[in-house]
């Protein structure tokens, strides 16, 4: 296996999942078994993941990191998009999940800092944390 996640498509670590709240309940339950998991998703998901977050992982005590990257900020083409992305932050700090915001304004340090300390956090708590990092420039290309 390769120390990237895979070789051949298929990998013990990595875990691709459908949906978000699947990925909630599927990485949320490591925990049960004394590991810990990480869900890579976009921030538009919280819509979907928003029942699970606080059903399971928040009602049970369950350490989860979620690092979602961004939509709907500065140079979004998607329109649509700004209707769930842009309220992501306060709609999770409202039903009680940490958030830590990156952006290109942060160092390559500061994105590895926060992602460990967040996943620390989420650990010493005993509830998901969630690291929303935008990778967009003003112009709508990936930063």
């Amino acid at each position: 296996m390769a120390s990237d996640g895979g070789a051949d498509g298929v990998s013990r670590r990595v875990t691709p999942l459908s949906r978000e709240e699947e990925a909630v309940g599927v990485m949320g339950a490591l925990p049960l078994a004394g590991r810990f998991g990480a869900v890579v998703m976009q921030d538009n998901g919280f819509g979907n993941a928003l029942t699970a977050l606080t059903t399971f992982s928040l009602a049970y005590h369950l350490p989860l990191l979620i690092f979602a990257n961004t939509r709907g900020g500065l140079g979004e083409y998607n329109s649509m998009i700004h209707s769930i992305s842009g309220h992501a932050p306060e709609l999770l700090r409202t039903v009680g999940v940490p958030v830590f915001e990156l952006d290109r304004r942060s160092s390559p340090q500061d994105w590895h800092d926060t992602t460990a300390e967040a996943g620390a956090h989420a650990r010493m708590t005993y509830r998901p944390v969630v690291v929303l990092a935008s990778f967009w420039n003003t112009d709508g290309k990936v930063a």
